[in-house]
């Protein structure tokens, strides 16, 4: 598959780019995408949350009131989830939500969001660029530019660019990552996904190891 290379001003270059069928054109696995989508969005949870339940409650241990003749039920704690200041019942404790996917599947989910994104035109392929000193306005330009400056766009480098990664930090409509960055939650995320020429050769790489 063929795809036109533009330059920063939106422009064609006049040169091709040819992306591989076995990465950008396959057959979308939905329950592969599903599965690794779910398991990044469990990766971004701590699992850090935690309540004391009674017996973790720091308090006297005396019977609180007679057992009978009260008119009310028995208690025994002060420390009884039905007093306030007690223990909560069944509440959250420490918990590890990784996940865990093999990497065969993981490339097909990647492969899948590419393909998607593919026949859906939201992939753009720019030929290399860099910014002498790291600008916001600059980088926003060159979303204008593309059309992508009111869209949520990923944009995929070869190899870390510090002028670019720096300009684009304050402006939260678009993210910059290199190609071992890739995943398929950030590709599904954007609604247009930029690809830098130096970025292909590593991302089909990366893809279409075995």
């Amino acid at each position: 598959m063929k795809i036109a290379v533009l330059d920063i001003k939106g422009k064609d270059t006049g040169r091709k780019a040819n992306l591989s069928d076995d990465v950008f054109a396959i057959e979308p696995n939905d329950h592969a995408v599903y599965l690794d989508v779910k398991q990044y969005l469990a990766h971004q949870r701590q699992g850090t949350h935690k309540a004391k339940e009674r017996a973790e409650i720091a308090g006297s241990t005396r019977k609180i009131k007679k057992q009978k003749g009260t008119g009310t039920a028995r208690a025994g704690s002060i420390k009884s989830p039905i007093f306030r200041g007690g223990g909560r019942i069944f509440g959250p404790r420490p918990k590890d939500y990784t996940q865990k996917l093999n990497k065969n599947l993981k490339r097909l989910a990647r492969k899948s969001a590419l393909s998607l994104k593919t026949k859906e035109n939201a992939i753009l392929v720019v030929e290399d660029f860099d910014f002498d000193t790291p600008k916001t306005k600059d980088f926003i330009n060159v979303l204008k530019t593309l059309g992508l400056e009111n869209k949520k766009s990923l944009i995929v480098l070869g190899d870390s660019n510090k002028g670019v990664y720096l300009s684009s930090r304050n402006f939260k409509g678009s993210e910059v990552i290199t190609n071992s960055e890739l995943s398929t939650y950030k590709i599904l995320h954007a609604n247009s996904v930029v690809l830098l020429e130096s970025s292909l050769e590593g991302i089909e790489s990366n893809l279409n190891k075995q």
